[in-house]
């Protein structure tokens, strides 16, 4: 029987890995980084943060410059980081960039009273969407608005979008269950209460309604309210295995602030050594055949005991 949950016996998470697997992933070094690399496993390191910002803009650039009449094309985008979304409204007016054939998926949104947070709620991921990046397009240069997909409490016609046009990229951060979109560990309980699902099971996800992990709330709580807690919704909306796996490049981008640096190496350690495991969210993605790992070489942090 595997191990509780240091954090929250109820649930599944990466605290319940075997303990070879955690140790060897806190020892990985910046210059030991680029080492993990293999065939559909890349890493980017970038020295500064305007670096890193503009180059994660400029992959919605570069995919919706291969959107055509003939076969459109789009990006999933996250909300964290966001730092990006400005500077991709800023590329599109000033290079003058049509997007009339190009898509947009946000990757998640919360679930509030049953149903998708609107556009009026203040944590809502749309919201950000349209606030930091896509109403500060020109109007003659933005996308029609059927081509923005955002998920909702009935998924099913966000889960056919993906069939309508190229994922060339679903971009993302990594929270610190270790989750990509709202891909979190599960409850321990049922069916899985002595055993996580496998692999296989978690990866048949599509999108869907989920409950949160509790360090998935205090996460958005610290990254996005200050801390209130009170006010982060216990559910959400978010693209499961299933979309990602349409999607044709996922790319990762680790700013620091998100994951702490223990989680930032063993994701990478273990999708550079195809460990997978459903209790970490984002190793499943060791099965997918061309993943992106971006970091900003000051966010990497160190593993070693500080005591303040």
């Amino acid at each position: 029987m595997r191990a509780l949950s240091k954090v929250a016996p109820e649930w599944w998470d990466y605290t319940t890995l075997d303990r070879s697997i955690l140790d060897a992933a806190a020892k990985i070094t910046i210059n030991d980084l680029k080492k993990l690399e293999r065939p559909g496993f890349k890493i980017n390191i970038f020295e500064t943060l305007q670096e890193f910002y503009a180059a994660e803009a400029l992959e919605y650039v570069k995919c919706w410059q291969q959107a055509t009449a003939s076969r459109p094309a789009g990006i999933c985008g996250p909300i964290g980081p966001t730092e990006q979304l400005p500077i991709v409204a800023q590329i599109v007016n000033d290079l003058n960039i049509n997007l009339k054939n190009c898509h947009f998926w946000g990757m998640d949104e919360w679930l509030v009273d049953g149903k998708a947070a609107d556009i009026n709620f203040p944590l809502g991921f749309a919201k950000a969407d349209m606030d930091l990046c896509f109403n500060r397009i020109r109007p003659e240069l933005r996308m029609p608005k059927e081509n923005l997909h955002f998920p909702t409490e009935n998924p099913e016609e966000y889960t056919k979008s993906y069939d309508l046009a190229r994922c060339i990229i679903m971009q993302g951060g990594q929270g610190e269950t270790k989750h990509w979109a709202f891909n979190d560990p599960v409850h321990r309980e049922g069916a899985y209460k002595d055993n996580p699902p496998t692999p296989e099971e978690y990866r048949k996800k599509s999108t869907r309604i989920v409950d949160l992990h509790p360090i998935t709330l205090i996460q958005n709580a610290r990254t996005s309210g200050g801390g209130t807690v009170q006010n982060v919704p216990n559910g959400a909306i978010t693209v499961g295995p299933v979309e990602t796996w349409k999607a044709e490049n996922v790319s990762i981008w680790h700013p620091g602030h998100h994951d702490n640096p223990f989680g930032q190496r063993l994701t990478a350690y273990m999708i550079s050594n195809k460990i997978a495991d459903s209790t970490v969210p984002m190793s499943l993605l060791s099965d997918h055949p061309s993943v992106i790992f971006n970091y900003y070489r000051h966010g990497f942090g160190v593993c070693d005991v500080e005591m303040h």
